[in-house]
């Protein structure tokens, strides 16, 4: 999820965004890569042109890599190019010097010479981008490098010893299985640190995410391998395709969630630019709102709802005649709130393709338990992701942009005192620890 800002920042370099996890995995790559070049110049390169081959579709494919939501930078083409040359058994055919025959050429390239390889191939790929101003995600290739070593490090040791291809095909599939988890693991961890939220829904996240083009990899890159082994270089040509197809429907998928949220951002700015809601106050409620999700364990689809929930909780104000002072619901009656958050459900609704965030935004105006004092006979409290919005849209309407941490706290304190009905006291507590950790925007 974006996090949106109140007031301009000074601007940070890439280094000043890496936190100490993401800088350790950095780290240690580059020491890894060091150790690697520094030992395929000792010894030499194996099979240089093979190795130029490899390398030069790694760079391509860090060439043309891309973004998925969640802002995770992926390179496909470059993945399925590195593992399978640290799953080639052989190239061929090549014509036997004596006989005049076809014979496989064994590969006998180290796993140091796999990461050197890949770590050249990538940075080569790399500099288009740097070169136009667009950073490269350290932590997300220093990943795509440790897969890669990984497999090299499990399969190349036996590659040339085995002659039994099913036990090779085999050995190759986990090899990659263990790379993808390995890579799943070690995104979660760092995500989990850096957005700050637990660990085993990071990890779920990222298994979600990845999941599906993981597979895709992994099975071109042993695709890639056996068919240079059996074909030459010129399978790469061929085999490459499907994860060019992979790919663009990835791009096309990312392309449309980017959209979705564009829409939905300059939709959530009519209200503002009516002059119903204060301006900022859609996407000071979504921050707020997406804190408070990430602090009680939501998981990443449910955030992405609940931003579009908190973007356009109040689109329904623009039915009123009259718009409400400054905008902030909180002090209108509890008729006229639910008035207005089912007049903005209905509009959600048009879209055809969002009937869970006007449900959520629905109920978003509920109290948290109402009416009967006997437990029993009380109706089932709103959604969380409703609870979240009320609270982040009445700490908002009460604050506004002031930035004093003593009217901050009085609003925090009211709404505690209003826990036993009006507010989820477990949405309020969450509120009070993203507002002491981020006091403002």
């Amino acid at each position: 999820m974006s996090e949106t800002r109140r007031g301009p920042a000074a601007p940070r370099s890439s280094w000043q965004t890496i936190d100490s996890g993401q800088l350790l995995l950095i780290a240690f790559a580059g020491l890894f890569v060091i150790v690697a070049i520094t030992q395929v110049a000792a010894v030499r390169l194996e099979q240089p042109n093979v190795a130029i081959i490899f390398g030069v579709l790694i760079a391509l494919g860090e060439l043309f890599r891309m973004v998925m939501p969640g802002n995770r930078e992926v390179a496909p083409i470059a993945s399925a190019g590195a593992i399978g040359y640290a799953l080639l058994v052989g190239v061929g055919p090549a014509p036997h010097p004596v006989n005049s025959s076809l014979k496989v050429v064994p590969a006998g390239h180290s796993p140091l010479q796999v990461v050197a390889v890949t770590a050249v191939g990538m940075l080569v790929g790399s500099l288009p981008h740097i070169a136009v101003g667009r950073s490269p995600g350290l932590d997300a290739m220093a990943r795509r490098l440790f897969t890669v070593a990984i497999v090299a490090l499990c399969f190349r040791p036996i590659a040339n010893n085995l002659d039994n291809w099913q036990l090779l095909l085999a050995l190759m599939g986990v090899a990659t299985v263990l790379a993808c988890m390995c890579d799943v693991v070690i995104a979660a961890m760092i995500r989990a640190e850096t957005v700050r939220v637990r660990f085993g829904i990071a990890l779920g996240d990222e298994m979600r995410a990845k999941l599906a083009l993981c597979a895709a990899t992994s099975a071109t890159a042993m695709l890639i391998a056996v068919a240079t082994t059996v074909m030459g270089p010129a399978a790469l040509l061929i085999f490459t395709a499907p994860i060019l197809v992979t790919q663009f429907a990835f791009r096309r998928y990312a392309g449309v969630r980017a959209t979705y949220l564009q829409t939905v951002r300059a939709l959530s700015r009519v209200t503002e630019v009516g002059g119903y809601v204060e301006t900022g106050h859609s996407r000071r409620v979504s921050w707020l709102a997406v804190a408070m999700g990430r602090e009680l364990g939501m998981k990443e689809e449910e955030l992405l709802e609940l931003e579009y929930a908190a973007l356009m909780h109040d689109i329904g104000q623009l039915s009123l005649r009259d718009p409400i002072p400054g905008g902030a619901t909180v002090l209108a009656s509890p008729t006229e709130q639910r008035r207005i958050a089912e007049l903005g459900a209905e509009v959600i609704k048009q879209t055809g393709v969002l009937d869970r965030v006007a449900h959520t935004v629905q109920l978003s105006s509920r109290p948290y338990r109402t009416g009967h004092a006997e437990a029993q006979s009380r109706p089932a409290p709103p959604p969380l992701a409703s609870r979240i919005i009320k609270v982040a849209n009445a700490y908002d309407d009460l604050v506004g942009d002031s930035a004093d941490r003593d009217r901050g706290a009085a609003v925090l304190e009211r709404l505690r005192l209003d826990s036993a009905s009006e507010y989820d006291p477990t949405v309020v507590e969450a509120l009070s620890r993203v507002v002491d950790r981020v006091p403002r925007l």
